[in-house]
Formats: C-alpha cells, structure tokens, sequence
C-alpha cells in the first residue's frame, strides 16, 4: 500500500507563482507512515543508481563533503532523520511561522525539504539506529551525494496561506541573506516558478550570495507541473540551473523544462528519499536533480576551499557530458552530470561565470549601483496575503504521479495573466525534447538575458 499525493493547479491574475519544482512523492513507505516495523534501509540504498552512474562513488575518492554548509532552502529539513542525524548544523525560519531553527515542515508539502536534504547529504545510519560513530557500517538508508557536508536549513511557508505574514517576495530573499551571512559555501533552492521574471526584491540577495561567493543551485522545474520553459530563481544570471534526466539517461519529458539558462542535466526520475518521522519514499522532479549537483558543488569545494564560486560552477559545467546538440543546448545545458570528472579533471581557470552574472544583469536592467551590497530589507508586515486563487481554467489530469509543484502565497504583481499549462502543448512538447532546438546565442558581455514579461499575452 502506497500514500499518494493529490496533484493541483493553481494560476493566478498578475501574480507569480513560487514553485517546489518536483517533490513528487510516487510512493511513500506505508509501513514507516503508520508506524509498522521500519523497512530494513539497503533496499532503499540499493535504488540509489545516480551514485554510480554519475559518478560519485568514484568522486568520494577525493571529497565527501567534509567541512562545507549547504543551505537548504525549502519546507524545513526533519534534523532528527536516522539518515540526518549530526548533518544539520543551524538553520533558521524565513516564514515567520515555523521553529526558529528551520527543522520543521511548512506550507503544503513540509515533508520537500527533508528528501532534498537526504539526496544531498544523507549519512545512512546503523542497522541498529543508534548514533552514527566515525567508521561504523551505514549501510541502511539514504546516501547522500555530500555525506559529509553540514546542513543549514532555511524554512519557508509556500503554498497555503502563511501564519507568519510573509510572502516568497520577502522570505527567499530573507532565506538567502541568511544561508550567505550564517556560512553557507553552497545553496540549494528546490524551488522555481511559472516565469522567467523576478521581483525586485530578490536582485539584492542572490547579488549579496554572488559578493559573497556562494555558489547557488536551482531546479529547472517540471513540465507536467507547468514548467513548460524555466521559470525564476533559475533564470537568474549566476545560477547553476539543473534539468532532469529520466532513467535512460535523457532528458525527461515529466520531470523537467527547458530554457537557455539551463547549467547542467541530473538524474530527477526514480529518486528515494527520507521523510520526516524516519520514513522514505520514491520521488520524481528536478527538486531532486537539484540538491544531487549542490551535493558535487561541496565535493568541490570541499577538496578546494579557496576555489571561487565561479570555477566550481565551471568545473561541473566544462566536465559535463555533451548530450544533444553539439555545445550548450536548452535541454541539457552543457551537458549531463560527470561528477568524477568534476573532481579530477584539469579545467582551466575561467575569469567569469559561465552562467553569467546578477551585477550584470542589475547594471544592464535595472540600472543599479553594485559599489557595495544592498542593505537588509525592511521588516515583513504582520499579516500574510491570501493564497493564489484556485485555477479557473479547466485543467487535464495528467497521466502520472508526478508532482505538479508548490504554489506560493503570494502577489508580486508583474502585471500580466500566466497560464500554468495551454491546451494541446504536450504533443509540442514531447517533439521538443527528441529535437531540441539550439540554444541562442548569449551576449558577448556573458551576461544571461532575461524577460521582464511574465508570459506571452
């Protein structure tokens, strides 16, 4: 017997609504939800395919993770997870409504940010669920890609009208700001959007982390969710951004968008992950993809720690592997995910971000003053806005499982109507994938363009 999720559509009227870009939970284990005797963990190691084939098991030769944060900005992490036990290290709430450090689950899927937290830096745990010691057999649960790395875990209400009083517009900035003054080398945001555009309000913070040398991952986002092209945070300059691969090793049509912003491809269907309670369950989503490349980011720099955001980014993007069109591409970026070659080739030292730059991206389009960092925004008001509106748009039941992602709480008014899916785009859709176009050409300045417009009208 398996617990599933219900999938819903939400769109709204001059509204941008913030995502969880895949946390599709296609099974959760009955018997750890119910309290049954708890599953004996290698079955769940033993699905962890990603750890050889992208090569990681090969990558731990030389990293593990050890002695960097990783932010985790989502619906708070469970810290006292058999395979979490010791890895969360600090956290804090930027909804205002949840614990104050960040390990309790918020918003409509509270349970997202404990799997991303395990893909990324599970530790297993003893058969017998006592404290892990150095050396001792984990070989029950989850293996994270960064088992050594320390987590930092930021919450955040999406989806339901939050108690706290602030909107996505003030919490992932605030989340951001923290993760980057609290330590954080590396922040994962399994997060993303129905639009290219971002409020105002986030330019100061993903440029702070980009001042601050932080290298920040994103998912892509789901096309079975209505991510047909990818939406923001991942199409901000700087961004490692990370599509999905399915189990053959290509781009998923389900668990995965395209965009010219796209970094770099991971594996985002037929992934396991914890649960909070010591449970597991079987995901699908670029949510997973994510947290699996910000899991070979702190192998890097882990083994480099006075390597610079921008050449680790270089690093995974010039070893990936070249899949598609010959060169960067819409649907694979720069290619599929070798994480034993991220820690072992020669790459050449790079003078930008291969992905681009926020500082740029401010001076060009907002005409911004990048002399020093913005400073902290005003506080929050103390009342939280009404959730997105339900969808008045008829809207086809999909034919699977697979999360349609988080809808966020908030108005941040672009000024034009979004829909989340167009009748008949799967056929397109499914055409575009087997025949990617190829990507245009970024300006010489290496900067990431970017549209203001929400949607076409």
């Amino acid at each position: 017997m398996t617990k599933r999720y219900p999938l819903r559509r939400r769109v709204a009227s001059a509204a941008l609504a913030a995502l969880i870009a895949g946390g599709s939970l296609a099974g959760a284990l009955a018997g750890e939800l119910s309290g049954a005797p708890a599953a004996y963990a290698d079955s769940w190691r033993d699905k962890e395919y990603w750890l050889k084939e992208s090569g990681i098991t090969s990558a731990w030769k030389s990293s593990k993770g050890a002695g960097v944060k990783v932010a985790i900005i989502d619906s708070g992490v469970d810290g006292q997870h058999p395979d979490l036990k010791g890895a969360v290290v600090g956290g804090s709430d930027a909804s205002g409504a949840g614990s104050l450090d960040g390990q309790k689950g918020l918003g409509s899927k509270p349970e997202h940010g404990t799997l991303v937290a395990t893909l990324l830096a599970g530790r297993g745990h003893q058969p017998d669920d006592s404290t892990p010691s150095p050396g001792a057999d984990r070989s029950n649960g989850v293996m994270g890609v960064a088992p050594e790395a320390q987590i930092l875990a930021v919450s955040t209400w999406l989806g339901s009208p939050n108690p706290g009083g602030r909107s996505d517009q003030e919490q992932i900035p605030a989340a951001v700001r923290w993760a980057v003054d609290n330590g954080a080398k590396v922040i994962n945001i399994s997060l993303g959007s129905t639009s290219p555009g971002w409020p105002q309000s986030w330019d100061a913070a993903f440029l702070y982390a980009e001042q601050k040398d932080v290298v920040i991952v994103a998912a892509a986002g789901n096309r079975l969710a209505g991510n047909v092209q990818v939406g923001a945070p991942a199409t901000i300059p700087g961004v490692l951004t990370v599509a999905g691969l399915d189990r053959e090793g290509k781009a998923s049509f389900d668990s995965s968008s395209q965009g010219i912003t796209i970094g770099v491809a991971a594996p985002a269907e037929n992934l396991v992950g914890g649960m909070p309670g010591g449970g597991y369950a079987d995901w699908a989503g670029t949510s997973g993809a994510a947290p699996i490349v910000s899991g070979v980011a702190a192998l890097i720099r882990s083994k480099w720690p006075e390597m610079s955001a921008k050449q680790v980014i270089n690093r995974i993007v010039s070893t990936a592997k070249d899949t598609g069109p010959a060169g960067k591409d819409p649907i694979y970026g720069f290619g599929i995910l070798n994480a034993e070659a991220a820690l072992s080739a020669t790459v050449p030292v790079v003078d930008v971000n291969p992905l681009g730059s926020i500082a740029d991206w401010i001076r060009v389009h907002r005409r911004g003053d990048l002399r020093a960092p913005a400073p902290q925004p005003t506080a929050p008001p103390t009342s939280a806005p009404p959730t997105l509106p339900e969808a008045t748009i008829p809207v086809a039941k999909p034919p699977s499982q697979v999360d349609n992602a988080l809808p966020a709480a908030v108005v941040i008014g672009f000024g034009c109507i979004f829909a989340a899916i167009l009748v008949g785009a799967g056929v397109h859709l499914r055409r575009a994938v087997k025949n990617p176009p190829e990507a245009p050409k970024e300006p010489e300045t290496g900067v990431v363009e970017v549209a203001d417009k929400t949607a076409p009208k």
